[in-house]
């Protein structure tokens, strides 16, 4: 038990360190609540009105998220397997290359839907 002692010590002060400033700031801070505080911010503009009907997302908008996920698996799988690829047999290069058959089929049907297109 004798090395954590450090480690439990650093965790300690660093509880007590966010518990001071939270109070602090609980303290210490302005409390000038106005209209234009609790107003939704959209990147310095005037918020948009909601589009009759409830204001829908466009398609685009999950065929990029959609991207975003193809993606992010992709680097999950691809860099591991990289890393640890001399001990890898031939069982686990086969099994890459039907991933990235996979991952390719999705980036095509991405591009057919037209989620590469920046407008």
């Amino acid at each position: 038990m004798n090395p954590y002692i450090p480690i439990v010590g650093l965790a300690a002060l660093a509880a007590l360190f966010v518990l001071v400033m939270v109070g602090l700031n609980l303290v210490f801070s302005p409390t000038r609540a106005n209209r234009t505080k609790y107003e939704t911010y959209e990147c310095g503009m005037d918020p948009t009105p909601q589009a009759p009907g409830g204001g829908r997302f466009p398609v685009k908008y999950y065929v990029i998220a959609m991207l975003y996920i193809i993606f992010d698996i992709e680097i999950v799988f691809l860099y591991p397997w990289a890393v640890g690829f001399d001990e890898l047999g031939l069982f686990s290069v086969i099994a890459m290359l039907l991933f990235m058959n996979a991952v390719l089929i999705a980036y095509y049907y991405v591009y057919r839907r037209g989620g590469l297109d920046w407008d």
